[in-house]
C-alpha cells in the first residue's frame, strides 16, 4: 500500500499529462482517461468494496444486538440473589 502523500503525488502527476498534452483531449477521451487512472490508484490502496463494507456492517449489528442481550441476561441474573 502505497503512503497517502505518495499516493496522491503519483495521481497529480499522471493527471497532469492528461491535461498538458499538445492538444487538448476530446470530453469523453479526457473521462476515459482519468477514470481509468483513478481505477489504477484506487487499486493500489488497501480499499473494500461497498458491498464487503455493507456486509461488515450486517455483521457488527448483529454482534452488537447479541452482545446487548447477553449483557441484558447477566445484568439480570446479577440482580437475582443466590438459591440459598
Amino acid at each position: 500500500m502505497l503512503p497517502p502523500k505518495a499516493f496522491l503525488d503519483a495521481l497529480s502527476s499522471q493527471a497532469s499529462r492528461l491535461f498538458d498534452g499538445e492538444r487538448p483531449l476530446p470530453r469523453p477521451e479526457l473521462e476515459r482517461q482519468l477514470k481509468a487512472l483513478l481505477q489504477s490508484g484506487f487499486s493500489k490502496l488497501d480499499l473494500v468494496s461497498r458491498e464487503e463494507f455493507d456486509g461488515q456492517m450486517a455483521v457488527l449489528a448483529r454482534t452488537r444486538a447479541r452482545l446487548e442481550a447477553l449483557e441484558a441476561k447477566v445484568a439480570a441474573l446479577e440482580a437475582t440473589p443466590p438459591a440459598s
